[in-house]
């Protein structure tokens, strides 16, 4: 199975983090990606890649505020504002992604508009 970078490192942030907040009961999610990152030549460690985990698990706690509906008692102005920033933070996840893709020489991109 082969993916675009972009995609298997996407995948790969996200299934770590789920296994960070979810006590590892993914572990064999993980695992699949970190073949899948190896046998494509990816550094599990490289900073971008961390980065992007990192700006995963940040994106996982502020939509846990909604699904956990800890939300329910503030004005809808401030609930739109949290959407907001979601959404506008999710620009920093298409850079890392297209980041990576180039690093790796990978012409496919995520083009959002």
């Amino acid at each position: 199975m082969e993916f675009p970078v972009i995609e298997l490192v996407d995948r790969y942030a996200i299934a770590v983090v789920k296994q960070a907040k979810t006590n590892g009961e993914n572990r064999e999610e993980v695992k699949f990606y970190v073949g899948q990152l190896i046998n494509a030549g990816i550094d599990i460690g490289h900073e971008l890649l961390l980065e992007l985990i990192n700006y995963h698990s940040y994106v996982w706690d502020l939509e846990d505020d909604f699904k956990k509906c800890r939300i329910d008692s503030l004005p809808m102005e401030e609930v739109g504002k949290r959407a907001l920033h979601i959404r506008d933070v999710g620009f920093v996840r298409q850079e890392l992604k297209n980041k990576l893709a180039e690093l790796y020489n990978d012409p496919v991109r995520e083009i959002k508009k």
